[in-house]
């Protein structure tokens, strides 16, 4: 890790940690999910370096050591996009590979369909093709105690949040959403409550790496990361007749929870994804689960490798 540089880069008003390592002519543009940060790319980072490739993560606004909009409970997935977008200006980038995780899809989707000019490929892991908005993830498909639908409630995941330490808050979630199942709560209980707080860290998580999620949740906290995604998700992003033409890879565990979202087996698995990606390729991993990047990192580079190598 003593080789990734830290900095913080002005983008659109705001101080975005950026984080970056390698000096390749070609760049891949990570994009970090929920509840990650830069730090879940640290060994696709490491990989890419050494492979000969410029690697850039960067905190979304709100979160980590990057500042917060001035009102996080406005802001939303086209501000992210319009990040990326300043971001790949700011640091003179013309084109780059986006690789997106879990919402970190979203914006890598929204500007590979927006401005194509600036995109190499497009690679993401544990979500097919969506675009925020009402058709993107339909809520009244889902089951009502879902996660999502808890979160996306102004006030509800914060009173059950607030009833531990940030990094318990983080240890759970990690336990909780490397697991196969969805997280459907109860009428009486929370999300946090679904998780055994004798269940022990998955094996490829250590303290150390928690350790790191929690200072970074700390300093943020989890005001806007709660805004963005949960609660603009069904905001329309504007986008009609979406498509993205650029090369691109989509990577899903087995294993991963979001295959048990309604209907998204059959969207992944008949290749009705395509419609929107003609361009695309998908790759099953047996073992592997949400987080799968970090779970499997050795077989994740080469999968990201092989695919950067082809375009």
């Amino acid at each position: 890790m003593e080789k990734i540089q830290h900095s913080h880069v002005q983008v659109r008003g705001l101080k975005l940690h950026v984080v970056q390592t390698g000096t390749g002519p070609k760049v891949v543009l990570f994009l970090h999910g929920f509840p990650e940060i830069w730090y879940s790319w640290r060994h696709q980072m490491i990989a890419m370096a050494n492979a000969g490739y410029r690697a850039v993560a960067f905190d979304f606004r709100g979160y980590g050591l990057s500042d917060h909009p001035p009102e996080p409970e406005r802001a939303n997935f086209n501000d992210l996009a319009d990040d990326v977008v300043a971001l790949l200006d700011s640091l003179a980038i013309d084109k780059a590979f986006l690789v997106g995780k879990d919402f970190g899809a979203f914006p890598a989707f929204t500007v590979a369909v927006t401005h194509p000019e600036r995109v190499l490929g497009v690679i993401t892991l544990g979500v097919p093709f969506l675009i925020p908005g009402p058709l993107g993830v339909q809520f009244d498909l889902l089951p009502k105690g879902y996660y999502v639908i808890r979160w996306a409630e102004p006030g509800r995941a914060e009173a059950d949040f607030g009833r531990f330490d940030v990094k318990t808050v983080v240890r759970n979630i990690y336990i909780l959403f490397c697991r196969s199942e969805l997280q459907v709560a109860g009428d009486n209980e929370e999300i946090m409550d679904l998780v055994d707080p004798s269940t022990p860290l998955p094996p490829w998580f250590t303290e150390e790496d928690l350790d790191v999620y929690a200072t970074l949740y700390q300093n943020s906290g989890f005001r806007t990361a709660l805004q963005v995604p949960y609660r603009c998700m069904q905001l329309d992003c504007g986008i009609t007749n979406p498509k993205v033409i650029a090369p691109s890879l989509l990577i899903m565990g087995e294993k991963d929870y979001v295959m048990k979202s309604p209907g998204m087996e059959d969207y992944i698995r008949k290749g009705i994804v395509k419609q929107f990606m003609p361009n695309l390729d998908i790759i099953f991993m047996s073992e592997g689960n949400h987080f799968v990047q970090e779970q499997l990192p050795e077989q994740v580079n080469e999968l990201i490798l092989s695919f950067l190598a082809k375009n």
